[in-house]
């Protein structure tokens, strides 16, 4: 087993990752202009990368506006600034304004069924899958249902994989910092 610190986890490059690694990195090059240092970090895994982006990118109900919701919530829950910075961008690209933003961090929103939303994933990751019956029960009222729920406990465990995967590692961010809140 490797002995290595946090502070000594290193990016690895295109040229350190197995050839289909190294097929998704141009992949992503492609969409992207560049890879983020999280996902090439996964690519230390020979079958994780691919793994992950098939389930990251799998259909949901949730859309992209709830999704990056979520994302933002969890990963200020768990204190992950690498993804913290990544999903304040890509809220950006799907709607959300900067106060708006700062609200989901703060775990709220003026939309009623984005704040029961909010809340509930917060909760769920605050509290390891325990949520409590109010948050639960709004969820439910502001007109999701159960596909919702599921979906969303799936989106909830995408999201902490990532923050664990950096709180570990430390690799750079390469995004524009989230400032503290």
């Amino acid at each position: 087993m490797e002995n290595l610190t946090a502070t000594e986890f290193n990016v690895p490059t295109r040229s350190e990752v197995n050839s289909t690694n190294q097929e998704i990195f141009d992949n992503l090059d492609k969409a992207l202009g560049f890879v983020p240092n999280l996902y090439a970090t996964i690519g230390y895994s020979d079958n994780g990368l691919k793994r992950f982006l098939d389930y990251q990118n799998a259909k949901t109900s949730l859309n992209n506006k709830e999704k990056e919701a979520v994302n933002l919530i969890v990963s200020q829950v768990n204190g992950c600034i690498y993804c913290q910075s990544a999903h304040l961008v890509l809220g950006k690209m799907n709607g959300f304004n900067d106060d708006q933003l700062l609200d989901i961090r703060k775990g709220k929103s003026e939309n009623n069924k984005l704040n029961a939303l909010v809340k509930l994933a917060a909760d769920i990751t605050k509290n390891r899958g325990r949520a409590s019956s109010e948050n639960v029960n709004d969820f439910f009222a502001q007109g999701y249902n159960k596909e919702n729920l599921v979906d969303l406990i799936l989106q909830v465990s995408d999201k902490t994989a990532m923050n664990y995967l950096h709180n570990l590692t430390k690799v750079p961010v390469d995004f524009p910092l989230a400032e503290n809140i």
